[in-house]
């Protein structure tokens, strides 16, 4: 087992694949960025570069075809090749995008398909350990049923509300499935950080209550009450009260490590009229993310950064040293900081317009060019991982998060750490794995929209990538 000092330097492969132009167009990075014919070369990058933890998932959309009817064929490949290789995927189940069958994020059965579909997968897979359920909840309610640029493209507080709980109650259940069948199973969240600036008396308001927003799908997650304000905006708009109360008698927080997501877009300027413009990195990672542990004492994983390479060539190596000089000051605050991820392996596609738009446009972020040649970036990150991995040690030996290779699942130790964390769960208090009866799927009210907040320039949002 991992109980040296190991810190989780990662990378991931992009992996969204949400719909746009009303459903007709799935934007999925795997074929955009040839992942599913070079895969087997992208994980060879992967060993190249000296990682032992990958960000990586099937793709929802071509792995579950119907209720309990799933094409399991690429994940069989892929996730056994990193189990042969011996590295250790974060598992990531769902990425923007649902299959056609699901439609989107409105359809209150999301949920249980979901859980459906990860209670199955830990079952086919039982030697996978970490998971990110589902990928940055908050951004997608926010980008599909908010600013109305994905899936549903609905643009009104009802819609966010619902597309929000039924992504969050999906992400619950799905934790209490795999527990089932994994009882030492870690679950990173990877949410996007944000905050937001008043840029004047007269926007305080408006600024501190989307700075109360931003809290909302790990609050919910982590069955933290919500405060008066955002309570009436969720009953307003459409959550009920047991709804409500399903979140608070949540009992998972502590199988959960904090993932924060950090571009120079997370930070916003907001106007008295409630919009907000980009403010570009004014507290930076480390002030944001001690706001976040404050607020949930859970550990913490910077999860997702990058900056586009320039033309000077070192814009992107700039930007890591920066990510990493806010890990090491988060780190010396005392906030049990446990790994650090430059998201992606490749560069993206159409992530210059949020993949609002299909353009086929090369968005130059990767560790890698999508010829698969290494960027300066990538050079950088290889060389800050010899130097900090050795020496940067543990804040204290109880501190060590229990992560098992693929290779030890089978090994004594290993048997006896899931069968003590299956002794764990019978005493905790049960969490529901269920949560209603299958319905129709009919869509709630979409009237109302309301687009005034959502930013015309998608370089003003809070994720890129």
């Amino acid at each position: 087992m991992m109980t040296a000092p190991y810190f989780m330097f990662a990378t991931g492969i992009e992996n969204s694949n949400p719909t746009i132009g009303n459903g007709r167009v799935r934007i999925d990075q795997f074929e955009k960025c040839g992942h599913y014919r070079y895969w087997r070369t992208d994980f060879d990058l992967v060993e190249d570069l000296g990682l032992r933890f990958l960000r990586y998932g099937p793709p929802l959309h071509v792995t579950y075809i119907a209720p309990q009817k799933y094409d399991w064929e690429f994940a069989d490949l892929t996730l056994g090749d990193l189990r042969a290789r011996d590295l250790v995927p974060i598992v990531d189940l769902c990425h923007f995008g649902v299959p056609a069958w699901i439609g989107d994020f409105q359809n209150p059965d999301f949920p249980e398909l979901f859980a459906d579909y990860a209670g199955d997968f830990a079952r086919r897979f039982p030697w996978v350990q970490l998971y990110t359920p589902i990928n940055e909840m908050f951004i997608c309610a926010l980008f599909s049923a908010r600013y109305g640029w994905w899936n549903e493209q609905l643009q009104s507080d009802r819609s966010f509300v619902t597309a929000l709980k039924h992504i969050v109650t999906a992400n619950v259940l799905a934790m209490a499935r795999i527990l089932e069948v994994r009882p030492d199973a870690i679950f990173v969240q990877s949410e996007s950080s944000e905050y937001f600036h008043a840029e004047n008396p007269a926007a305080i308001k408006p600024a501190e209550i989307m700075n109360a927003k931003r809290f909302l799908s790990l609050d919910l997650n982590y069955g933290r009450r919500v405060d008066s304000e955002m309570y009436e905006f969720l009953m307003d708009n459409g959550m009920t009260r047991d709804e409500y109360h399903f979140f608070l008698e949540s009992r998972l927080r502590h199988h959960c490590i904090m993932g924060n997501d950090y571009y120079v877009t997370n930070e916003h300027r907001v106007s008295a009229e409630g919009t907000w413009t980009a403010a570009g990195d004014v507290f930076g990672y480390d002030q944001i993310t001690c706001q976040y542990y404050e607020r949930y004492k859970l550990p913490v994983m910077h999860t997702e950064t990058n900056l586009a390479e320039g033309p000077n060539g070192d814009e992107a190596v700039n930007w890591l040293w920066k990510q990493w000089a806010n890990v090491l000051r988060v780190r010396n605050q005392g906030v049990p900081i446990v790994g650090f991820t430059w998201y992606s392996l490749t560069d993206q596609i159409d992530w210059d317009t949020a993949l609002r738009e299909e353009n086929n446009r090369p968005h130059p972020v990767g560790l890698f060019d999508l010829d698969r040649n290494i960027r300066p970036v990538g050079k950088a990150y290889r060389q800050l991982m010899q130097d900090w991995r050795v020496v940067l040690p543990a804040q204290s030996v109880c501190l060590i998060v229990p992560i098992s290779l693929p290779s030890e699942f089978n090994e004594s130790h290993i048997k006896r750490q899931r069968e003590d964390a299956r002794e764990f769960l019978k005493r905790e208090t049960p969490v529901k794995t269920t949560v209603r009866k299958k319905t129709s799927g009919r869509r709630p009210d979409q009237s109302g929209t309301h687009a005034a907040l959502a930013p015309d320039d998608p370089e003003q949002i809070g994720k890129i990538g």
